[in-house]
């Protein structure tokens, strides 16, 4: 847990408007979701006050979706975009919101405890190029590995997905 050096979470954050689907436009790649396309995260309430996550992705090779499911919390307060996450039994790993479109929650850049680790949610499977410029403008200024960024495929939707 933690967060990476000069990165703010946001400020005066919304769960209840973060909650619902979001689509990954972008990511630095990692083991668990590598050659996935078509990856969109599920935000719900929690019945203890957390936050239930349902990541998926399609894998074309496999040919089949797979899913994770996982549960958050918020770290310092429910107004900050700062999370511990779990997805395997009692570890967690930091989520942090540190770029967030607050007036229509539209697009948030998202983090973990260092910069190995980067994701570009939207509420839209596309963007236009200039919000693509956006993000890879921050990602790059915030010192990020931009030049490793995968850029999701989310054309079509193999059956079996999200509705």
């Amino acid at each position: 847990m933690g967060l990476p050096e000069g990165i703010t979470p946001v400020a005066d954050f919304q769960l209840d408007r973060y909650l619902g689907r979001w689509y990954e436009i972008a990511r630095l790649d990692h083991s668990f979701e590598r050659q996935l396309t078509h990856v969109s995260a599920q935000y719900s309430r929690r019945a203890d006050g957390g936050v239930r996550v349902i990541n998926r992705g399609y894998h074309a090779v496999d040919q089949e979706w797979r899913v994770a499911e996982g549960r958050a919390y918020p770290v310092e307060s429910v107004d900050v975009g700062y999370f511990k996450v779990s997805f395997f039994g009692p570890f967690y790993g930091s989520y942090v919101i540190f770029e967030l479109d607050k007036k229509d929650y539209t697009y948030a850049y998202v983090t973990s405890s260092d910069r190995d680790w980067l994701w570009f949610l939207s509420r839209t499977p596309t963007i236009s190029a200039a919000a693509r410029q956006q993000f890879v403008d921050q990602a790059a200024k915030s010192g990020f590995a931009v030049d490793e960024l995968i850029f999701v495929d989310q054309s079509g939707q193999p059956a079996g997905g999200p509705r």
